[in-house]
Order: C-alpha cells, then structure tokens, then sequence
C-alpha cells in the first residue's frame, strides 16, 4: 500500500494555493489542512454573548453527546453531516450560530467495557480491583476513547467551537446534576421508595424500561446465562425457557388426603418464594377450596388459596396460579391488593438466598433445574409444554431481567407527561409527521415513574447522605424503609450536615453521615446536557443568549 506524502500544509496554517499541487489526491491532507486553519481562525466561534444585541437572530445546537465506549460509527457521521449542515447553513445567514461539542460517561456502557478489559488483561473483577482504583482505569478508558472521538468529528469537518467542548462528568455539567436532583427533590418530584423494578444480575444493578431488551420466544427454546456454571443436560451449557411448566402443591385439609392443587409456571424456581395460591371467584372447579391451604414441598410454609378475578384467566394453564409477590410485577400487585408475605428467593447476583433450604446458593436458572427433579422425586411433578413468551434481557449484558424489590431513587414523571401531551393536544408543539402522535400519546399516557439511581461506581454520585447519630451506631439500618427519613439530600456534605443537625437535633460531633454509594442514571447528566454546557444554573451570558433559541439533543 502506498504511503502518502507529509501535507504540504503546516499545522494551523492557511493552504498556499500557489505551490504546485501533489500528483495524487490525498484527501486528508486536504480536509485537515482546511480544518485546521478554520478551527485556529476561530471561524467556529460565535461573538461574544455579551455583545449579542438581544434582537439578534440566532441558532444554538448541542452535539447528542456520543458515549466515550469506542469509536464513532456511521449514525454518529451522518448525525454529524446533517446537523452541521443546519448550523453552517445559519452561519451563512448571518445568525449568530454556536455548535456546542460533548461526550457523555455512558454510565453502564462504559463500566461494562471496562469490565471485561480488565478481566480480559488482568483476570480480576472491579471488586478485587476496588473502588478507586476502577474509577482511575475508567478516567483512563476516557482521556483514551474521548480523544479519539473528537479526533474523528475533526475529520468529519464538524463545524463546533472546541474551546466550548463539555464532558458529562466535569466540573461545570457535575454542578447541574447536583443542583437538579436537588431542586426536583425540594419540589417533591424526587423520592427514595422501595418497589419492584427491572434487576440485571449480571450488573447487580437496577435498569429503565428503556434500558431492556425483548425477545419474543414461539416455545421451548435453549439461552446463554450470565454468571452461569452452565446446564449439564445441553450440550452447548444453555438453559430451558418457553415452557410451562406444570406442578402441584398438596392440600391441607382437603376433600381428601391426597388432594393437591396444581399450578403452571414459566418460572420453576419462584416456587420457592411463593406465599399464595390464586385461583377465579368463579371458577366451579376451586369453590370447595376458598380459604383453604396448600403446604409447600421444600419449606415449612402453610400457603393460602386466594381469589383474585383480576389476576386470574380461568382459560389459561391450570386456572390455578402461584404468587410469588418479590419477583414478578403482575404477582407484586396482587401482594399488595392481598396483604401478603413478600419474601425475596433471588439476591442481587442472581443467587438462590439463604431462605431456599437445600436450594439455597444455587444460580437461579440451576435452581431450576434442581426445583423440577427435587419435584419429581417427590411425585408433584405434573409435565411441561411449550408456551410462548415474552422475555427481557439486560440491553448492556443481556442477562435475563429479574424483577426484583430494591430500594430506588425516583422522579416522579406524570406532570412533565401532562404536559407534553397536552402541547401536542393543543398545537404548541407539532410531531412530523402526525402519524407519530399516535406513540407519543401511548408513550406518555402510560407513563412510569422514571428510576434514576444506579448500584454502578461510574457516574454522578447521588448527593444524598445516611444521618445517624453515634450512640445509634449500627442499630439504624439504610435499608430499612422505616428509615428513610435519615436520608438528606443536600448539595454538598457540609450543607448535608446542617440539615442532619437540624432533623436530629444535636451537634455536628455527635452525628454520623454516610454517603449514597449509587450513581445516577447517565440520562440524567444527559438531559440536562443542553443547559448545563450553557453553565445551568448559574445564569450566565451563555445561558441568556441561547434559552429562546432551537436546541438539538438526543
């Protein structure tokens, strides 16, 4: 392969049109040459704000922040072509035109990355390495990847004023996070509550909707798991899902003393969690069973048969259904409507807890396994069949989604909703085209309440403190929602102090603080992108100029 020439340009100088051109064409030393002296002229540079005339017009875009996990790629290009297109097409107008450059942290992206770069050179997890020392591989992973991206949109020629390029996590854009997540909880639109939510064991962390995967399953089909030893029976080591599969629980004090009650199941290895039996008010074939119980085959738990018509299709699988209230959402909601014992069966690393007698310790998807033999041996194992389903997976790790029960950070997102619904209702904001109103309205009608707390170590650290007092010691428990009151949200540690002095009434010397190990959600540094590389909330000249104009993000 031939090797080009040196440019005959020097760094930063203008192009000398006289010299004799080279016999070939090599179009980087054309573009950089062009670039460079562009980018040294401050072509890019808007005047400055405080000698912009408040009539004057103008055009403001904010670069989608790409994620410093790699390389650009050719959404990124084209992203880049059209967006640059808008703003010097406005340059050219005359306008005063200002294209803000970025990198976002990528929260998960960018540790699952690291993760496996440091398994792959060194053969250690982020928690033999430990906390600081796995930030500082991360902040090295960035300085690396987050000059290669903006190497790459030099060469694309985008058109961006670099002395105003802003990353997620420094100093400027940290200040509005802290100050957003604190304003929204002094608004009351930002809580800590304890509910179920998506759980990827693989991360040991809480996911967004958004952050799942789903994958539609006709029937019996054979997975991958994360964290799995791999299954015996398959030859490749993949787990059975798209069944149902079918058991029975004996009952107490029955018509007889053999009577068992069977359930279907997608989930074998939930049994053990359950803390009732469902079946329709209706259904002719349960009636003599209401109020009555059904014993547990592996566990010294009496199970209550209950009735529940909203739960309950008489239809489908047996028209008995098993509750396992900690670790599905349909089976959450009839917990609540019921009263009933919630018990957690799965930990955090998707592990059977210690409560799962001879089960306990197993990985789920082997608890399984072991559940449906330990079933047979004892003659309650009815059969199985293909079922279709639909199954989540873990975007970042594409483990398979766990519903599980953890205490999360939420903003409470219906009012915003409301909003943006009636906008659109009322003609202040228009969709192109129309036929999209119809998934703007799904989507915001059916809003959820939008967890943003994260169990990573890269990200924005939630500004949130445990308050004890010392002679509380460890009698006070962060986990325990009974005390979540402890919990202030402050701007900083000092400013947390004072308001833990004030909730506990005594002296600085006599309380303890402890932070919030959890990070935010990358969305919400992301959103406040657009504001905060304007230097939100300080009301600078940036932010004056270019609040009434067009933003682009995202």
């Amino acid at each position: 392969m031939e090797v080009p020439p040196p440019p005959q340009t020097p760094y930063g100088e203008k192009k000398d049109l006289s010299k004799p051109i080279q016999e070939a064409y090599y179009p980087s030393h054309v573009e950089e040459g062009w670039q460079n002296w562009w980018e040294k002229c401050g072509f890019y540079k808007p005047p400055d704000p405080t000698t912009v005339a408040p009539d004057a017009k103008k055009f403001t875009m904010v670069i989608p922040p790409p994620n410093v996990t790699g390389s650009l790629h050719l959404g990124h290009a084209l992203t880049a072509a059209v967006e640059d297109t808008l703003t010097r097409w406005h340059r050219m107008r005359g306008d005063v035109t200002l294209y803000v450059p970025g990198t976002d942290h990528a929260g998960i992206a960018t540790q699952s990355v690291v993760e496996k770069m440091l398994m792959k050179e060194s053969g250690i997890t982020r928690h033999e390495l430990g906390r600081e020392k796995f930030i500082e591989k991360v902040w090295e992973w960035k300085e690396e990847y987050g000059g290669k991206i903006t190497h790459q949109l030099r060469s694309l020629g985008s058109s961006v004023d670099w002395s105003r390029e802003r990353f997620t996590m420094d100093d400027m854009c940290s200040e509005a996070v802290v100050e957003a997540f604190n304003q929204f909880h002094e608004k009351g639109l930002l809580y800590r509550q304890r509910r179920m939510g998506n759980w990827s064991c693989a991360l040991k962390s809480a996911i967004s909707d958004i952050e799942v995967d789903y994958i539609e399953l006709e029937g019996r089909t054979f997975l991958n798991v994360p964290n799995h030893k791999g299954n015996p029976k398959d030859p490749k080591g993949r787990y059975e899902f798209g069944t149902l599969t079918e058991f029975a629980y004996p009952v107490l004090n029955g018509n007889s003393p053999d009577e068992k009650l069977v359930v279907a199941t997608t989930r074998l290895e939930t049994m053990l969690g359950d803390t009732a039996v469902a079946v329709h008010p209706e259904d002719p074939r349960y009636k003599h069973l209401h109020g009555k119980f059904v014993s547990h085959p592996f566990i010294d738990r009496k199970i209550p048969i209950i009735c529940d018509a909203e739960l309950v299709d008489m239809e489908f699988g047996t028209g008995a259904v098993k509750i396992t209230p900690a670790h599905d959402p349909n089976d959450y909601k009839c917990g609540i409507r019921h009263k009933l014992e919630f018990i957690s069966v799965i930990n955090e690393a998707g592990a059977m807890a210690d409560n799962c007698a001879d089960f306990s310790k197993m990985m789920r998807y082997d608890a399984r396994i072991a559940v449906e033999e330990a079933l047979k041996e004892k003659g309650l194992y009815v059969g199985k069949k293909p079922n279709k389903m639909r199954l989540g997976l873990c975007s970042r790790s594409k483990d398979v989604l766990e519903p599980m029960i953890t205490p999360q950070w939420y903003v409470n997102c219906s009012g915003m909703a409301k909003r943006s619904v009636d906008a659109v209702r009322n003609g202040d904001l228009k969709i192109i085209p129309s036929d999209h109103e119809k998934t703007w309205y799904y989507w915001l009608e059916n809003i959820q309440d939008w967890c943003i707390s994260r169990q990573l170590w890269w990200g924005h650290q939630i500004p949130a403190w445990f308050a004890t007092t010392k002679a509380e010691g460890d009698s006070i428990s962060k986990f325990d929602m009974a005390n979540n009151d402890r919990w202030i949200v402050a701007r900083n540690e000092e400013d947390a102090m004072k308001k833990a002095e004030e909730k506990l009434g005594t002296n600085a010397s006599e309380i303890n603080l402890e932070r919030d190990e959890d990070v935010l959600d990358t969305w919400f540094s992301s959103g406040l992108f657009p504001f905060s590389v304007m230097g939100w909330p300080n009301n600078t000249a940036d932010l004056k100029v270019s609040i009434h104009v067009p933003t682009v993000c995202h």
